[in-house]
């Protein structure tokens, strides 16, 4: 693909070396150097874009991944697509592999939405379309008004579990909660595997915290007459102890996260249930354990307590930079998921369609 008058600039956000590294990755595979941006932060940390060459009647693609500090990366990526927008280009692209606040996608208490302001935010901003992986609900894609390709992880991590772990086929597949066993069941399927489910986690489910405001029904008064509202009340919920679903022993469990509430199933960043998941698999028998997910945040101690744990191996993809969290643990590993991007890139920009990405996916994939 070459890149010429009126035709595709590739950007890298500044937000962390790894986006510059997947931003190299997808150009090299496009045969397209990257454009040339200076992002920056001043003494007072409000960030400055300066796009250093012309965009005017270019497709532009804006790549960004989320680094710890989201809120920064929020603005620069707003602002390099505003300054996009001002800037004339035809068309602006966001690829944003893991979408930030997408675990913020529902109403809370009074709370509020975030994943939606943030939707509006991006379209008002200038983007015309959006490239991610794996959003956390499916739905958020009904934020924007605009067109959003949720690319799929899972192709790269069936081909890590045929290619990397010899003896797969002496597998089982792990739900981590019954929520998930239609997207375990998809993966054992494609394998050709068994499939176990894990009930009675220890932790609240998302859908408890959902939409209840816990405020007491108010108290009507009618000429001196009080109305009391007799409004039956659900019981509380309280999980049974952690137990396996399924013949787990001298077997290698596989604990496969894509995409499924509650909680957050694709994304692993509070391992603490995953060791506890893990502990009970091996008091169950299981000989290896690996648990896969499409983004991995491993925020706080996350890396220390995957060390010191039943956990074998952690492998998540690249959408969401992990260096540091490696340095502190080799039972992660990783897996480039830039190829499909690249081709999404491509086929958006010679306007093909986007189905040959999609092939053979499943509504519970």
């Amino acid at each position: 693909m070459n890149h010429t008058e009126g035709g595709l600039v590739i950007f890298s956000a500044n937000s962390h070396p790894s986006s510059r590294e997947i931003s190299k990755r997808i150009g090299e595979r496009l045969g397209v150097e990257l454009g040339k941006v200076q992002v920056y932060q001043e003494d007072n940390r409000e960030t400055r874009v300066q796009i250093q060459e012309s965009v005017r009647g270019k497709d532009v693609f804006i790549v960004q991944t989320v680094s710890k500090d989201v809120n920064s990366t929020i603005m620069e990526l707003l602002i390099m697509v505003y300054a996009c927008r001002t800037s004339c280009a035809r068309s602006i692209t966001g690829v944003v592999p893991y979408f930030p606040y997408s675990k913020q996608c529902k109403m809370r208490k009074r709370g509020s939405i975030v994943s939606k302001l943030l939707a509006s935010m991006m379209c008002k901003a200038g983007l015309t379309h959006l490239i991610t992986m794996d959003l956390h609900q499916k739905e958020i894609q009904g934020f924007f008004n605009i067109p959003v390709d949720n690319l799929r992880a899972s192709p790269f991590l069936l081909q890590y579990i045929q290619e990397e772990i010899p003896d797969y086929r002496n597998a089982v597949i792990v739900a981590k909660s019954p929520a998930s066993a239609k997207r375990a069941q998809s993966f054992a399927e494609r394998l050709r595997l068994g499939i176990a489910v894990i009930h009675g986690e220890a932790q609240d489910a998302e859908s408890d915290l959902v939409d209840g405001r816990h405020s007491p029904p108010t108290v009507k008064t009618t000429g001196g007459i009080h109305l009391r509202l007799e409004i039956p009340l659900l019981i509380p919920k309280e999980k049974p102890p952690i137990t396996v679903v399924g013949d787990v022993g001298g077997r290698i469990a596989i604990i496969v996260l894509l995409c499924v509430p509650p909680p957050q199933d694709d994304i692993i960043d509070d391992v603490v249930s995953f060791v506890a998941a893990a502990e009970t698999l091996k008091e169950r028998g299981a000989y290896k354990i690996f648990v896969m997910a499409t983004h991995g945040i491993l925020s706080s101690d996350a890396p220390k307590l995957i060390e010191e744990s039943a956990i074998d191996k952690v492998v998540v993809t690249n959408t969401i930079p992990h260096e540091h969290q490696k340095l502190q643990c080799d039972k992660i590993q990783t897996v480039d998921i830039s190829i499909i991007l690249s081709e999404a890139i491509r086929r958006i920009y010679q306007g093909e369609s986007m189905s040959y990405l999609f092939r053979h996916i499943g509504l519970e994939d």
